[in-house]
């Protein structure tokens, strides 16, 4: 069950969530049959509840929302891209650990 402060992002909000938003936004491109994207959740989620009102952390399931991880040239789950300003600015492939997440945060 995701955490009370993460976003479910989909094509309908990403633009408004991520895009538009004032605050830097972690954004995990998952899928619900990948198995490191699993490994992977409950370390987005506690992140999302950590950081709360200093970033913005969002879950994006590629297949519901393909206009989006095509856009960003997803090829590999889990995908975790950082955006300040409305522009990409890091992006980290594969399964990575909570001190690694924070560390791209904080180069991006």
């Amino acid at each position: 069950m995701a955490g009370k402060n993460l976003l479910e992002l989909t094509v309908d909000n990403f633009d408004a969530e991520v895009i538009k938003s004032d605050l830097p936004v972690l954004v995990d491109f998952t899928a619900t049959w990948c198995g490191p994207c699993k490994q992977l959740a409950p370390i987005v989620d506690k992140l999302a509840d950590e950081l709360e009102g200093k970033v913005k952390v969002g879950k994006l399931d590629v297949d519901a929302s393909r206009p989006i991880a095509e856009k960003y040239r997803i090829r590999s789950v889990p995908t975790l891209l950082v955006f300040r300003g409305g522009q990409k600015t890091a992006e980290h492939a594969g399964l990575t650990s909570r001190d690694n997440l924070v560390k791209l945060l904080a180069l991006s």
